[in-house]
């Protein structure tokens, strides 16, 4: 079985051979193809631009694998600000002795993730590095896209009267990264929610610009991103348990575990929050789409607890949703 050597990380014949049959084969166009230095790149507007490294344990999984999950999560962060994604970078860390095929499998998901996303992978880096000083691969990905909103979504945005959506399930992607990582198996499989989501974000902002706020929920989930867009923008974030739309397997697998699935990471899943008056319509156009099919209301800005998320139970009751002081779930994504 052929595997990464350390020569393939030389920049010699070794490399340009692992560039020309394997990443270029997978994720060339006619910019990458040059194989200048830098990519020569065209924008008419304002840029969104998000960096990000993916370390996730194991690297294959149910529902994707680190190389659609790197096209995935990065196209999703460029997205949330009111852009469309064009363009992207991506820098490989192999560990020496990493299967080729494995490579391979990894390589042709992110070419393919990225042409359902309609992005371009540009520039690229790849070092090989001796057996155990990294774990089997990491992945370095940066996006850039165009903005096309008078007013780009923002985490500081949020305004009490304002209606908090989900555009799915919660916890799909955090629990079906445990189940594979520790051997676990359920009543029904869990597989992740991974996916693109800027296709269905440029309809959604096109038929309503009054948008306030995007952001996708991964790591800490939506308890943590609503924390954190409560104490960006000064306001109370109410939510409803009953509203909250998770999966019976989710919920077995989190209450069999000590977990809570409002902390569990997602990545293919967005909040959107926008006055009260949009929130039909815009529902109405995420669940139009199969990633927004079980797209909900969960609750509602208010004034009264600035910085905080509070829960209200099914019973009435109310709990405060603080952030973790650490992870659940390590290498999630």
């Amino acid at each position: 079985m052929e595997r990464v050597l350390l020569d393939y990380g030389s920049g010699g014949k070794a490399s340009h051979r692992l560039i020309g049959e394997l990443f270029l084969k997978y994720l060339g166009n006619e910019v990458l193809d040059r194989l200048d230095d830098a990519a020569l790149l065209h924008v008419s507007s304002p840029i969104s631009m998000s960096t990000d490294t993916f370390t996730v344990d194991p690297i294959f999984f149910p529902g994707g694998d680190i190389g659609s999950l790197a096209v995935h999560g990065t196209v999703n962060d460029v997205a949330m600000l009111g852009a469309r994604p064009k363009y992207m970078t991506c820098g490989f860390i192999i560990e020496e002795g990493l299967p080729m095929a494995d490579l391979e499998r990894i390589v042709q998901s992110m070419g393919e993730a990225a042409r359902e996303a309609g992005v371009l992978v540009v520039s690229g880096d790849t070092k090989v590095v001796p057996k155990g000083t990294v774990d089997k691969i990491f992945i370095n990905t940066t996006g850039i896209g165009e903005i096309f909103v008078a007013e780009a979504p923002s985490g500081h945005r949020a305004a009490p009267g304002d209606a908090i959506l989900i555009s799915g399930f919660m916890g799909d992607h955090g629990l079906a990264i445990l189940s594979k990582r520790e051997g676990l198996t359920f009543e029904a499989p869990v597989l992740s929610d991974c996916a693109s989501l800027n296709h269905l974000i440029v309809r959604l902002l096109e038929a309503i610009p009054s948008v306030h706020v995007l952001r996708d929920p991964t790591r800490g989930g939506l308890a943590t991103t609503l924390n954190e867009i409560a104490g960006q923008s000064g306001v109370e974030c109410r939510i409803f348990e009953s509203k909250i739309p998770v999966r019976p397997e989710v919920s077995g697998g989190c209450s069999f575990l000590g977990l809570d699935p409002l902390y569990l990471a997602n990545e293919g899943k967005f909040i959107c929050i926008l006055p009260q008056e949009h929130a039909e319509a815009a529902l109405a156009i995420m669940r139009s789409d199969p990633l927004g099919a079980d797209a909900a209301q969960i609750g509602d800005v208010r004034a009264e607890h600035p910085g905080k998320v509070v829960l209200e139970t099914p019973l009435g009751g109310t709990r405060l949703m603080d952030m973790l002081e650490g992870e659940q779930l390590p290498r999630i994504c």
